[in-house]
């Protein structure tokens, strides 16, 4: 009986250009990497002509409204001391007559007053002083003597103390002729309504320049998305989340929102600060003191320079929120326009 060799079998060799079997897909990418752009590119170009104007443009708008803020805050300064001043001290008129009366009418009305409650001291104003209030409108080198100019006595209040001013004035208007008791409230009042009057076209002043900030940021982002309309289109077809696309767009006018707030907000510093400088150096000349006694010395303090502060910073979000409410609401508009097709 013959064995049979059992055939051995042999692979056949693969054929050339025959595909591998696939494999298992591979996991998608990340969310966060899908959609990152290569470095060195963005949806927004960083730097164009466009950008530096609106720069300039914001920084102008900065300027105005931390100057209205400034404004604001030494006008409320300027009616507080108002209030104080008038507080501490009033004014006794004496009209003029014989030197000898008047000097005699002097001495009986400062010791009248002083008999009453709540008054520190009453001091008599020389000639020099008196020449020294009305330079400003009649000049310098005066002769008194020449001219019937009233005695002006000033009657400093104690520290809290509210005297009785209609007693004060009954009673000078009986022992002493020709004297009579100017407290300043009438003045004081008018002032005061101009000065709420001036705080609240300031407030007006601001919210305008904020509006036009608003505006200015509106049409720039459509600009710059018409520029950019193709890119923003694929990226939004391929699946880009909105907040990805506003966030391009919210950097960049960040940037450029920082870039004028701080200019703007340092220019009205300095203004400020120029100003305070000039009526400090000005205090000793009648025009100095007139405007000291209306203004101040433009002297902010920490209050007005928060206020700038404050001011800059909410110019410079304003301007990236309004960028990415824009943004969002073009997507918006294309996803409705996408839904009708």
């Amino acid at each position: 009986m013959t064995d049979k060799a059992t055939p051995v079998r042999r692979k056949a060799p693969p054929r050339k250009g025959r595909p591998a079997p696939p494999s298992a897909p591979s996991a998608p990418p990340a969310p966060t990497q899908r959609y990152r752009l290569r470095s060195g590119s963005a949806i927004v170009p960083r730097e164009s002509v466009s950008g530096r104007a609106l720069s300039m443009v914001i920084a102008i708008m900065a300027f105005l409204a931390c100057l209205a803020v400034g404004a604001v805050t030494v006008v409320a300064g300027t009616a507080e001391r108002w209030q104080n001043d008038v507080a501490r001290e009033v004014t006794i008129q004496i009209r003029p007559s014989d030197p000898a009366e008047m000097d005699e009418a002097v001495r009986q009305a400062s010791r009248l007053v002083l008999g009453f409650e709540g008054v520190a001291r009453v001091t008599a104003l020389d000639e020099a002083s008196s020449a020294r209030l009305l330079e400003p409108w009649l000049g310098q080198d005066l002769d008194l003597s020449q001219l019937p100019v009233p005695k002006l006595l000033i009657v400093s209040i104690a520290e809290g103390a509210r005297p009785d001013f209609g007693a004060i004035r009954a009673a000078l208007a009986e022992q002493v002729p020709g004297a009579v008791l100017d407290d300043h409230r009438a003045w004081l009042e008018r002032l005061t309504r101009m000065a709420w009057a001036m705080i609240g076209f300031g407030v007006g002043i601001l919210a305008l320049v904020l509006g036009a900030t608003v505006l200015t940021v509106v049409f720039a982002t459509r600009g710059a998305m018409a520029g950019s309309g193709d890119i923003i289109e694929v990226l939004h077809l391929v699946g880009a989340e909105p907040g990805f696309i506003a966030r391009q767009f919210q950097r960049h006018f960040l940037v450029l929102g920082l870039r004028g707030a701080v200019a703007g907000g340092l220019l009205a510093i300095v203004i400020f600060a120029t100003l305070g400088v000039w009526t400090t150096s000005s205090r000793a000349t009648p025009e100095g003191d007139q405007i000291a006694a209306l203004f101040g010395t433009f002297v902010l303090g920490w209050p007005g320079y928060a206020g700038i502060f404050a001011v800059a910073t909410a110019v410079a979000f304003l301007t990236a929120a309004t960028s990415r409410i824009t943004v969002l609401a073009h997507i918006g508009e294309l996803e409705v326009y996408a839904r009708r097709r």
